[in-house]
């Protein structure tokens, strides 16, 4: 989430996807009928998305606003209702030219900025670079003057992106950076220019981003490559070799080895390891792109080359399937009393054919918690779960629930439906603690306020979560399909009734975390769906079921519904007094505090969405810490709770 040049590629075998086609204009109507088709507002060209797609696309092209001058921006971002709707004929009789036109002024933009690029190159060579301005402009440039500073600013970046990993002191080593430099921005203007051997493919991608993005902020059409991180991310096992490889100034180098991989089990690639060959075919002067294409024809096994130092070696590698374990979950545990506080963090809810889900991971999770003694209280940690599979985020709410609804979704007026958990009894049902931050989104922000509405756990954390109630269709996951697409098909409430959107999930106990002061939300992205509101469902309506099925449910299913727990609600005051009184002690987090403080103070300077600095006051978390602290509070209640039902309430003689 930092704001960092990232420029690393996960180099794996993909397999199971069917190969790409290549777009033209012609099949921008089919994908958007498929897209309108699912979507749960937007079922046609608008001259509203008419006039956001021109927006997107040229952010695109330009989200930086380096490349394009506010009197040549300016006449696509202020279209009038009549040139809309202009716009909107010539693309209902499949006239594209308005977009052509754009991509016209994209390709003046590119010789005029490869121009100034020349010139600041040449004064890097020389001079080097020793600081600039990191901040993004929030205007376009009403000048040439300002575009070359803008320009030089972006090839300052990258060199002190460079210059903080390794010694740039010689005008040869500047001059490599300057050249990575150009390859890498050239390959982004590629696409936009005539010379490229796909660019109907790339520009149709392209119109089709801008198109789907205008839908709402979560709509996306994605890029082969796209997908396929995409795919793993919700999967996350993939077949490969776990190498990750980065392009540098002294070639294409090793950034990282997956655990578990044959890359690591070979015991011979280290990171940095620069890589010479595949299969005995030399790989230094190819492109980048290219040897990710050579890699990914390759089946089975392949020979790779390096350099480390002065010598070199080779490693043959034979794809295997490779389980993302550690980005799947964390477990530890503190002690307390005769037994243990539990920790679980998890970072996603993903499932796949393979016998991998985050509830399969939770449940084991506790088992081994329990091996270690009695598990008097649980912290389940969501602060950077982006969310991922609604079924899975059913599933882990149902391992602290014992049967009822969990995720109410609503597709269309009418077309709601209950997503329960049945299995009659809860997994774990002692003392809960959801820990969250801005950063819990979607399926994490289900679990965490399924569980607040039934009582059966007490969120802390930043005041509220991202705010995403909203569901999507995506078809990444299909092997069969030639074209990848997420669309917002629906929303989602609690049992409550309530809706995450753009309010997210507020939390009982605010402990601020590192993204408390950053402006991070649903609230701050463009188009978002509106919030509203169902009726609430403690009472399972069986609404969506069939008669017979309803039947049935109405003897073995209504009468063990999950009741709502009041005890934490009520003890509510009690556990903030005693975490405030804690953290006012506590002289680690009032520094952190202070920090929290320096970054609101240039807040608006840092763009929506993004964090600029890890702010961390020594090695501790303290807002794992304060978690720990509430579970224990609530232990010690709880305990004193069944002391005093249990205590005689008087006395009665013979």
């Amino acid at each position: 989430m930092l704001r960092k040049l990232l420029f690393s590629c996960l180099l794996v075998f993909s397999t199971g996807f069917a190969a790409p086609q290549t777009l033209t204009f012609s099949d921008v109507p089919q994908v958007l009928e498929k897209l309108f088709t699912y979507h749960i507002e937007n079922k046609e060209l608008s001259a509203t998305i008419i006039r956001r797609s021109m927006k997107i696309f040229i952010e695109q092209f330009d989200p930086e606003k380096a490349y394009l001058l506010e009197s040549e921006a300016a006449q696509y971002l202020n279209l009038t209702d009549v040139q809309a709707s202009a716009v909107l004929q010539r693309l209902k009789v499949g006239n594209y030219s308005d977009y052509q036109s754009l991509v016209q002024l994209f390709q003046k933009a590119i010789d005029r900025a490869s121009a100034m690029r020349t010139l600041s190159a040449q004064n890097i060579v020389q001079h080097g670079v020793s600081s600039t301005d990191e901040r993004s402009p929030a205007r376009y440039a009403t000048n040439e003057a300002e575009l070359r500073t803008r320009q030089q600013q972006k090839m300052a970046r990258f060199f002190l992106f460079h210059q903080a990993k390794t010694s740039l002191e010689t005008q040869d080593r500047r001059a490599k950076v300057c050249s990575l430099f150009e390859r890498k921005i050239g390959r982004l203007e590629a696409a936009y220019l005539p010379t490229n051997p796909r660019f109907e493919h790339m520009l149709t991608v392209k119109m089709l981003k801008a198109f789907a993005k205008s839908l709402d902020t979560h709509t996306s059409f994605f890029s082969p490559e796209e997908a396929y991180e995409m795919r793993l991310s919700l999967e996350k096992q993939f077949e490969g070799v776990g190498v990750v490889l980065s392009e540098g100034i002294d070639g294409i180098q090793i950034a990282d080895v997956l655990k578990n991989s044959p890359a690591e089990a070979s015991g011979k690639i280290s990171v940095n390891d620069v890589l010479l060959s595949i299969d005995g075919q030399d790989v230094r002067t190819m492109a980048f792109e290219d040897v990710l294409r050579l890699l990914k024809n390759k089946e089975n096994e392949v020979q790779l080359g390096f350099q480390r130092a002065t010598s070199m070696f080779n490693v043959t590698l034979k794809k295997q399937p490779i389980a993302m374990n550690e980005e799947r979950i964390e477990v530890s545990h503190e002690k307390f009393g005769d037994g243990i506080v539990g920790k679980i963090a998890l970072h996603s809810f993903y499932e796949n054919g393979h016998g991998i889900s985050s509830e399969k991971d939770i449940k084991e999770a506790i088992r081994e918690l329990r091996a270690q003694g009695p598990l008097h209280g649980l912290i389940l940690d969501l602060r950077e779960n982006a969310g991922g599979f609604l079924s899975q985020a059913v599933k882990v709410a149902g391992l602290f629930i014992s049967t009822g609804v969990v995720v109410i979704s609503k597709y269309g007026k009418e077309d709601v439906h209950y997503l329960r958990t049945l299995s009659g009894r809860s997994f774990y049902s002692g003392p809960v603690v959801v820990l969250t931050s801005k950063m819990s989104a979607s399926a994490a922000e289900i679990v965490a306020q399924a569980l607040q509405d039934y009582g059966l756990a007490v969120v802390v954390g930043d005041e509220r979560t991202f705010g995403k109630g909203s569901i999507q269709y995506q078809n990444v996951t299909d092997s069969k399909a030639d074209t990848f697409f997420k669309v917002t098909v629906g929303r989602y409430y609690t049992p409550s009734g309530k809706s995450t959107q753009i309010d997210g999930v507020i939390a009982d106990i605010v402990v601020p975390t590192q993204y408390a002061p950053y402006n991070i939300g649903e609230r701050f992205l463009e188009y978002p769906l509106p919030r509203d509101a169902v009726a609430p469902a403690y009472v399972d309506p069986l609404s969506d079921l069939d008669e017979k099925t309803q039947q049935v449910f109405q003897k073995r299913y209504l009468p063990f519904l999950q009741r709502v727990v009041p005890y934490w609600k009520k003890a509510l005051p009690q556990l903030k007094k005693n975490s405030a009184q804690r953290l006012a002690k506590d002289p680690d987090f009032q520094a952190f505090l202070k920090k929290l403080e320096t970054v609101k103070a240039r807040q608006n300077s840092i763009p929506v969405n993004t964090i600029d600095e890890n702010i961390r006051v020594g090695t501790e978390d303290l807002q794992m810490k304060e978690a720990v602290n509430v579970v224990k509070d609530m232990i010690l209640m709880e305990a004193e709770g069944k002391e005093t039902a249990l205590a005689p309430t008087g006395t009665c003689e013979d």
